[in-house]
């Protein structure tokens, strides 16, 4: 009874984790926050682009039939050849459909002909409903061509057909796909319960005051570059295993990844030492690790689709800094992409980050300008604590 006793008292005394409070919150977190960002199960205006070569009434009726459909969306329809891999970046399509020169014709004349589709398989399911819909408007246009108009009769023969092709990942590889996303999840969180404690640390050392009073922000984050050069290693190994014994395809530059992988580093590391900084000691700091970590890798398109989720969770879901480390996954390892194919999102990022060392660099500022305030506390705290001292030691004698 004693042991329990002490552990309550500990568990309630704000020297470790506050998990009395922890538990609550990620209770409430996951029923009602995320059951709301994840209601969706179904791909709901997936953006696809379109490339019209024959550019008919007939390929334009087509287009028509895509874009009323609820899981599709026309981003761009594009009259001249273009590599449908090119598409993709950044993701700026899930689907490429492609209408070859002379369609209207040859639907027309009975003549059998395909209509190309290109599939981006970095996520294996954002696609399912895609391919459920292309293949009922074909259906429904081959029962209008042989009369049977409305019918999804599948005894009808027409003479259009869906020639498909998934790219980037058409083995449907885990090690393209989950464990990648793993990979960057566990070392990003690790990274972060390695760092997060630093300024608490700090302060209970009497470091941190030094610090504020006659450095600036970078003497802070340089501290966690030894942290971020272990975590680039840790992911270099990971992914050399996952090349050498698994069967990642890392399509793009290794450089150009290792190059972005940097300011990912720095921004995750800023983010960690923010959200740290009011705690009381490393312990308590630990537990905030759940505030900008796992978001991401639940809403950044590795655990499920982003095609299945509202666009305003797309867009909420850049406040997380494993949302970007996904899409530059995506680009540069899946699917090629070099810096300048992305330059659009890497310039996004850049602005994140400038955001976050704004915020992070206000921090260190307002501590600064109440250091002097809380010294003074301090001192006037231990000039009591001493009078008190001599005054007892002038009752005993």
């Amino acid at each position: 009874m004693n042991s329990l006793r002490d552990e309550i008292r500990f568990l309630f005394s704000g020297q470790g984790m506050p998990y009395e409070k922890v538990c609550i919150m990620v209770a409430m977190v996951i029923t009602l926050f995320m059951s709301v960002i994840l209601n969706g199960n179904f791909a709901k205006d997936a953006k696809v682009v379109i490339i019209d070569l024959d550019n008919s009434a007939y390929t334009r009726e087509l287009t028509n039939r895509i874009e009323a459909t609820e899981y599709m969306k026309v981003a761009a329809v594009i009259n001249t050849a273009v590599d449908p891999k090119e598409l993709f970046y950044q993701d700026r399509a899930v689907a490429v459909v492609y209408f070859p020169r002379g369609l209207e014709k040859d639907r027309y004349t009975g003549v059998a002909t395909n209509i190309g589709v290109f599939y981006d398989n970095t996520n294996t399911a954002q696609t399912s409903n895609i391919k459920e819909a292309l293949n009922e408007i074909v259906g429904l246009d081959n029962a209008a061509a042989q009369g049977d108009v409305g019918s999804t009769n599948d005894t009808i023969r027409g003479q259009l057909s869906l020639a498909s092709r998934n790219l980037f990942n058409p083995h449907d590889s885990k090690d393209n796909g989950e464990t990648l996303g793993f990979l960057f999840f566990f070392g990003s969180m690790f990274f972060t319960f390695a760092t997060i404690g630093m300024i608490p640390r700090l302060r209970l050392s009497h470091q941190l005051d030094k610090i504020l009073l006659e450095g600036t922000p970078w003497d802070l984050v340089v501290r966690i570059l030894p942290y971020g050069g272990c975590l680039l290693v840790s992911w270099v190994l990971g992914l050399a295993v996952l090349r050498v014994w698994g069967d990642l395809s890392f399509s793009g530059s290794f450089l150009t990844f290792l190059f972005i992988q940097v300011f990912y580093i720095l921004v995750t590391g800023m983010l960690s030492l923010f959200f740290g900084w009011t705690a009381a000691n490393p312990g308590i700091a630990s537990s905030r690790m759940i505030l900008f970590i796992p978001g991401g890798f639940i809403l950044g398109g590795m655990t499920g689709p982003t095609t299945f989720l509202a666009s305003w969770v797309v867009s909420l879901s850049h406040i997380f800094p494993l949302t970007w480390e996904y899409h530059f996954q995506r680009d540069i390892i899946a699917r090629g992409a070099g810096l300048g194919d992305i330059a659009q999102t890497f310039g996004a990022f850049l602005v994140y980050i400038g955001i976050v060392a704004i915020l992070f660099c206000a921090r260190f500022y307002a501590s600064r300008k109440a250091l002097p305030r809380k010294q003074r506390l301090e001192k006037q705290k231990q000039e009591q604590l001493a009078k008190l001292a001599a005054s007892a030691a002038e009752s005993v004698q």
